[in-house]
């Protein structure tokens, strides 16, 4: 089937058009190697990078499947020199391996003689290699390691990683698929398996799984495979108690032997679940608490919501290169372009289930995506026109025009649970006062927001508004409905953590629904479009309406 030509771009980024009638079969061939750049009618345009190319590398498929997968579905003739670029580029993984030796310990090792004394030469490499042991094999400090894989990375020689682990401290964890304390049997699906054996043969590296598909349990089996001490990080002190619970529930592990290092506790024990924010914190200029990584001696490393890691986090993770390292995901989509950063410390990605694969299996619910376009009134028109421009996009999102359109959305779904997502506070708190609703937001404390999460799940709240503390590992399996009324601008990883929140699989396998209010004729609409390529990579295409088919006439006033 003949597929766009190439387009070579200055950062080696190759765009692909693709013309298929199977849109699902395409998407499903490409995603291992490919991202979406853009998705206009049936010409699908997709991007691939040499670290997209690595990725694939690294996780078993090679260039003579991506190079016939290319032929098969671009839109056009594909260029035969390109072809052999997309080859050359993926053969470039794995031509400098990082190995343990016997006599020397942590060695750097060529399959390409002259790629070593390429590299050995480069000034960024400075410090980092030690003697020559023979024509084909330099010593590495171990502290050296992460540091080396990302110079690596940056030259273009990305290492594989075969130096191996230690154990770590040992401590006995099993899953308690049987069932415990009164708990109904369960087991571990087909796919959570194949990911823990995945990250398992490799060593470290990433899963990616779509939110509600049981990131957590994926953590669990692979806490297990360790039996070994396991420092989980987490975004915030509420997932990390979603963990302990999950934890208790699904493994042997007792409520004492985890610990919380958060804002509120600081306890370390067999298993510690830290916060981001915690470890993150400074006082007098320095990082008080990056001694958590080094106060046992731990068996693996988990990074929960691995696209979020902070710079701080990553810079310890260096120092880390010995320890098992699982970084969990519903995309690797990083707004501030540090993949290669996940790819070299955290490990290259090692598994990658489709959405639309599991949605079809039954273990994430359906979801309808709608994007609902309002006409801004003649006086927001004008005051959009003559705002400064970094003023637009807040007045566009925020636009008070909006306000009826969720009210309609709410009410269009009298019988389920809704959440109301926005990024701007002010906007948040007159939705709260218009819906009567209550907000969960960055200020609300901990037990507070508990409170308001448990009385959402029992149904005593049935919408609830919150702010970017949605975005991340909130279970609320009830939720149905999800109206996204502003975001980070045209953040792609938001966009799929927010469709996540009502993936969860219903009982009685009724759809999901996920509105977009956006307004026309605006930034607020180009930011939505580049929003929505992540999923739109994954299968989900969205339908746009326009705000009077939700209202139906006359438009209420909002003043």
């Amino acid at each position: 089937m003949s597929g766009g030509p190439l387009i070579v771009q200055s950062d080696k980024t190759l765009l692909l058009e693709i013309d298929h009638p199977d849109a699902q079969a395409c998407r499903m061939a490409i995603a291992p190697f490919a991202e979406l750049e853009r998705s206009p009618e049936h010409v699908h345009t997709y991007r691939l990078t040499p670290l997209g190319l690595w990725n694939a590398r690294a996780a078993g498929h090679d260039a003579e499947g991506v190079v016939d997968t290319l032929i098969k579905y671009s839109r056009y003739p594909v260029p035969h020199g390109l072809l052999v670029d997309v080859a050359e580029t993926m053969d470039r993984y794995g031509r400098l391996q990082l190995a343990n030796d016997p006599a020397h310990g942590l060695v750097l090792r060529a399959l390409d003689r002259v790629v070593l004394i390429e590299v050995a030469k480069s000034k960024k490499l400075a410090g980092m290699l030690g003697a020559k042991l023979d024509d084909d094999t330099i010593a590495v400090h171990p502290s050296e390691r992460g540091r080396l894989k990302q110079a690596l990375l940056k030259l273009g020689w990305p290492a594989e990683d075969l130096a191996g682990y230690v154990d770590g401290e040992a401590h006995q964890i099993e899953l308690a698929e049987s069932g415990k304390d009164g708990g109904r049997p369960w087991t571990l699906r087909s796919y959570q398996r194949e990911a823990v054996e995945a990250f398992w043969a490799g060593g470290s590296g990433v899963v990616v799984l779509p939110c509600g598909a049981g990131k957590t349990l994926v953590g669990a089996a692979a806490m297990a495979e360790a039996k070994a001490t396991t420092l989980i990080l987490v975004t915030n002190t509420v997932a990390g108690r979603q963990w302990k619970r999950e934890l208790i529930a699904r493994t042997s592990l007792t409520e004492e032997e985890i610990g919380e290092y958060s804002g509120e506790r600081k306890e370390i024990r067999p298993v510690t679940i830290a916060t981001y924010q915690v470890l993150t914190s400074r006082r007098g200029g320095a990082f008080t608490h990056l001694d958590l990584f080094g106060a046992r001696d731990w068996g693996l490393v988990v990074y929960d919501e691995v696209h979020l890691l902070p710079a701080p986090i990553f810079r310890f993770t260096a120092d880390l290169q010995a320890r098992r390292r699982l970084g969990l995901t519903a995309t690797l989509v990083r707004e501030d372009g540090r993949e290669g950063d996940v790819f070299s410390l955290i490990g290259p990605k090692r598994y990658d289930a489709p959405w639309k694969d599991i949605e079809q299996q039954g273990w994430i619910a359906p979801a309808e995506c709608t994007e609902v376009r309002v006409t801004l009134t003649d006086a927001e028109r004008m005051a959009y026109a003559t705002a400064e421009a970094e003023e637009r996009y807040r007045m566009a999102a925020t636009a008070r025009t909006k306000l009826p359109v969720v009210r309609a959305l709410v009410e269009r779904h009298p019988q389920e649970q809704v959440l109301v997502i926005g990024g701007f506070l002010d906007q948040l708190h007159q939705l709260g006062e218009y819906l009567d609703a209550p907000i969960v937001q960055g200020s609300t404390t901990n037990k507070e927001r508990e409170r308001l999460f448990d009385a959402f799940r029992s149904g005593e709240i049935r919408t609830l508004v919150i702010s970017k503390v949605g975005n991340f590992s909130i279970d609320l399996p009830e939720a149905a409905v999800a109206i996204q009324v502003s975001g980070t601008f045209g953040s792609r990883q938001e966009e799929a953590q927010r469709l996540g929140r009502v993936l969860r699989p219903k009982a009685d396998g009724r759809q999901a629904h996920f509105y977009t209010v956006v307004s026309r004729d605006t930034i607020d609409t180009e930011y939505a479009a580049h929003r929505q390529r992540f999923l739109a990579e994954q299968g989900y295409a969205y339908t746009i309406v326009d705000a009077d088919d939700v209202l139906g006439p006359p438009l209420p006033s909002v003043d």
